[in-house]
């Protein structure tokens, strides 16, 4: 019998928006996988020192949040209870280590598939899993390496970004409709992005 088909959605989620969540919807339903996780990165090192990142409670909290009315969708903490740096490498060891048989499929934007091989021990992500290349708005026709086999999966187009979300927050425009409604209860709750939430 064939494995779990499980999706691998990692970022740092500050804060997830629609463009996430349409992402994660159609590679599910274009590769039939069983479901999807949004792993929530603990610290993301590509990032830290560029800026001040939400705290990893908070950030979960939105993911969770923006995915609890998805059947398919799931918010993960894999990262968070490992601690440390965050590492797909060491993500993929661990769900491969919980269910052996799981296909694992990963998805990175086109912008990040150039750079795989600068990622932390790329032999053991290429190994573990198939590697699916989205196109992100402005950003397209990104691949991997050469030596790097992946699929690639049209999504929709949603030009967001979650730095213009933080713009958005401080500066007081609205983000209705960018993101999800829980997601800014979320926020809002818990004074995530200050005032201006």
């Amino acid at each position: 019998m064939a494995g779990t088909r499980i999706g691998i959605f990692g970022g740092t989620f500050d804060p997830p928006h629609v463009g996430h969540l349409a992402t994660a919807v159609n590679v599910t339903h274009d590769l039939h996988l069983d479901r999807m996780l949004l792993v929530v990165a603990n610290v993301p090192w590509q990032k830290v020192g560029t800026r001040q990142i939400s705290s990893p409670a908070d950030r979960l909290a939105m993911v969770e949040a923006a995915v609890a009315a998805s059947p398919l969708l799931d918010a993960s903490s894999l990262e968070l209870e490992r601690g440390g740096e965050t590492y797909t490498a060491d993500t993929l060891s661990e769900l491969s280590a919980q269910d052996p048989d799981a296909e694992l499929f990963l998805v990175v934007g086109a912008d990040a598939a150039a750079g795989l091989d600068t990622w932390k021990r790329p032999d053991e992500i290429r190994e573990r899993c198939t590697v699916v290349v989205v196109d992100r708005p402005g950003r397209r026709n990104g691949r991997p390496p050469e030596s790097w086999e992946y699929v690639h999966v049209p999504v929709p187009q949603i030009d967001i970004s979650s730095s213009d979300l933080r713009e958005r927050f401080r500066d007081g425009r609205p983000v209705d409709y960018l993101v999800p409604p829980e997601v800014l209860a979320v926020i809002t709750r818990r004074g995530i992005y200050g005032d201006a939430a």
